[in-house]
Parts: structure tokens; sequence; C-alpha cells
């Protein structure tokens, strides 16, 4: 028998958060430690070097697995989903512009989706004027790409 499939999700917009690649750097710093024992005349001993790639490449994977629970944005016609916190799109009620000149608008001192106490360093926040006369910051680091993706889903333009 054949299982049944859940419906494909159609994903407007999408940050990991982090990628896996920065896991390379254990092993860079293996490699490192190995050359710096055979240039200052020591010899190639390999557990030191094996101690930096396991130590590196052990703290990089929890930071990365971290970064992407939550530092990741996804968005779909029903949902936007902001580190581990996630909104239906009815809920918001419209987008505002983005913060010109010297004043700061208030929505930038509103709480920042997801469970970090701000927006995460590196992304830029979105305005987010929600049901209940609430307001919140979205955030990302290509804020212009999730600006425009939520404008057509807020707006109704997209199915």
């Amino acid at each position: 028998m054949s299982e049944a499939q859940a419906p494909e999700v159609q994903v407007l917009f999408s940050e990991p958060g982090a990628s896996w690649l920065w896991l390379l750097a254990g092993p860079a710093a293996g490699i490192a430690m190995l050359l710096i024992q055979i240039s200052s005349g020591y010899g190639p001993k390999p557990l030191v070097p094996c101690i930096f790639l396991v130590l590196v490449t052990g703290f990089l994977a929890i930071q990365v697995k971290a970064a992407r629970i939550h530092t990741s944005v996804v968005l779909t016609p029903e949902y936007l989903r902001e580190g581990r916190e996630t909104i239906l799109i009815p809920e918001i009620v419209r987008i505002y512009p983005d913060a010109e000149g010297n004043e700061v608008p208030k929505w930038q001192l509103a709480r920042a989706l997801g469970e970090l106490t701000g927006v995460p360093r590196g992304r830029t926040g979105i305005g987010l004027r929600l049901t209940s006369d609430r307001t919140a910051q979205a955030w990302a680091r290509r804020h212009r790409e999730l600006r425009a993706a939520l404008n057509s889903v807020v707006d109704g333009s997209t199915p």
C-alpha cells in the first residue's frame, strides 16, 4: 500500500538561518595545526590536530543548528514563520513602509517575531500591523525580497 502524501506547501520566501559549510572550519583548523607542527620542526603528531578538528567542528555544529532553528524564515500563502514563532497571514493587517530619514518609526520599537529578544544581527526589520491592534517586526537578511513577498500575500495577489 502507498502512504498518503502530504500536500506540497508553496514556499514564497525562505532563509535557512545558517549554512552547514561553516563546519569546514573544523578540518581547516586541524590542517592548520598540523602545518604549524610540521613547520616548527616538531613533526606531524596527529593528536592535537584531531582534537582541534573535533572541538571546532562540534562547537560550530551546535551554533549552526541553533541558527537554523532560531533565525530561519519561511513564508507561505498560509503563514509566516520567523524562528520558532508562526503567525497566520490573516493576522497581518498591513506592512509598514521602510524607515526613512533620522526619525525612528514606532514599529521599530515593537517586539521582533521569534523567540529572540530583538531582530537578529545581520537582519533588517519589517514593520507589521497585526490584528487586535498589535505591532511586530518581521526580519530577514534579504528583507527587500521578504517585503515584496509579504506585500503580495497580504494584498491578496497570491492565490
